[in-house]
């Protein structure tokens, strides 16, 4: 078998959990800034908000593989 035939199997990797916190991070300190004149506040709800969406991306494409 060569090395292209065992490529064909792989798993897909799903990396949504970490797009969540680096996106949810830098969001919630401007928002913290914005709203609470606190950017720790803001950071802490952007990880927890970025950290939901990015499980809930990564269930989605599971989900969408194990259907094809």
């Amino acid at each position: 078998m060569s090395d292209s035939e065992e490529g064909s199997d792989k798993k897909t990797s799903y990396n949504g959990l970490a797009i969540g916190i680096a996106l949810g991070l830098p969001i919630g300190a401007a928002m913290g800034l914005l709203l609470f004149d606190n950017i720790a506040i803001g950071m802490g709800f952007g990880i927890s908000i970025g950290l939901c969406l990015g499980i809930a991306f990564d269930t989605a494409g599971k989900k969408k593989d194990d259907a094809d």
